[in-house]
């Protein structure tokens, strides 16, 4: 099978021969680990890919978002980082009062750019392709509000909420609407939705203002023949039905957060589970046994031969190059056992 066909084969439970891999490294890690990723890959080869894309460049943008330094993206929200290899945060938003809303101005002059190759890529590639772009609509809002500002106006929800929030969500619908016009092979949006041990808001009110714009990517994504991947860090169990309910194809969160176990008896064989390993204490063991148990314990749950789950994994600032070998090693081994 190629790397496209194990993917599909597992996304809609048709028995791939193996878990597709997926390896996610940050700048920072080929910064600690020179060349670590590269060999890993090399034994392990991803199933993943991207088309042939060159991003536009806004006028208002400025710097390197992962140097150190300041760096000014497409939206006009400035970054301040003080670590290589990593991205910054607002320090001063761009609407820090409603009475400069009128500061926000989506960059719609970018899309469609840079994707003249993007079909031809596609067309010679045997890997799973995603789209070139990945909305996120709560975390732009933080970008231009401010994360305390935007907790409050979730509370609040004065006009200009609904004003700010379907300015981003209409720009990432046209955003989606091109990307599905090509011939990729799914597309991703995120949020990160969780704390440490509960979800950032009352679900119900995430229901009634998030859930909703989606369920929209949702729908571009299946209307289009794509399949929808969705990435959201922290404790998100209580969305999972949720997501479910859209359409959403595929999840990646932080299982560990969670009760493993309960995610399996509740949404195992519903779901796609994109990773995860344990970024925030596997990962960084000087064990690697560790290691081994953890993507046991993920198999235990939620790996079914049939399909289900990515062998995904994040080679980030804490992470030892051995362990992330032995994830994949270990789901190899899952795979060839053939058994949950």
């Amino acid at each position: 099978m190629t790397s496209r066909e194990i993917v599909k084969r597992s996304l809609h439970f048709q028995y791939p021969e193996r878990a597709p891999r997926d390896l996610w490294t940050l700048p920072i890690a080929n910064i600690v680990y020179p060349g670590a990723a590269e060999e890993i890959s090399k034994e392990f080869p991803g199933d993943f890919g991207g088309p042939k894309y060159h991003p536009p460049k806004s006028d208002r943008q400025k710097g390197d978002e992962c140097k150190a330094g300041v760096f000014v993206d497409e939206w006009g929200c400035t970054f301040v980082n003080l670590q290589e290899g990593v991205v910054g945060q607002v320090k001063e938003p761009l609407v820090p009062e409603w009475s400069d809303i009128n500061k926000v101005k989506p960059p719609y002059e970018l899309l469609g750019k840079g994707m003249e190759k993007v079909n031809e890529s596609c067309a010679r590639s045997d890997k799973y392709l995603r789209a070139g772009c990945c909305p996120r609509p709560w975390e732009r809002m933080q970008f231009l509000r401010g994360s305390a500002n935007s907790y409050i106006d979730v509370m609040d929800q004065p006009k200009e909420f609904f004003t700010l929030r379907d300015m981003v969500h209409e720009f990432y619908v046209k955003e989606l609407e091109i990307w599905a016009g090509t011939d990729v092979d799914g597309l991703t949006f995120m949020d990160d939705w969780g704390t440490q041990d509960a979800l950032q808001i009352p679900p119900p009110l995430w229901r009634e203002l998030f859930k909703p714009l989606y369920k929209d990517y949702s729908d571009i994504a299946h209307s289009h023949g794509k399949d929808i991947f969705m990435h959201s860090d922290g404790h998100i169990f209580e969305i999972y039905e949720d997501l479910i309910e859209i359409g959403i194809d595929v999840v990646n969160s932080q299982l560990f957060c969670m009760d493993i176990e309960e995610i399996g008896r509740r949404f195992k064989g519903r779901i796609t589970f994109w990773g995860e390993i344990d970024r925030q204490h596997v990962l960084p063991s000087p064990n690697v046994a560790d290691v081994r148990r953890a993507v046991r314990r993920v198999a235990d749950a939620l790996y079914d031969p049939a399909g289900g789950v990515i062998a995904q994994c994040e080679f980030g600032p804490a992470a030892r190059p051995e362990n992330v070998r032995t994830v994949f090693e270990e789901w190899d081994k899952v795979s060839a056992e053939g058994t949950p």
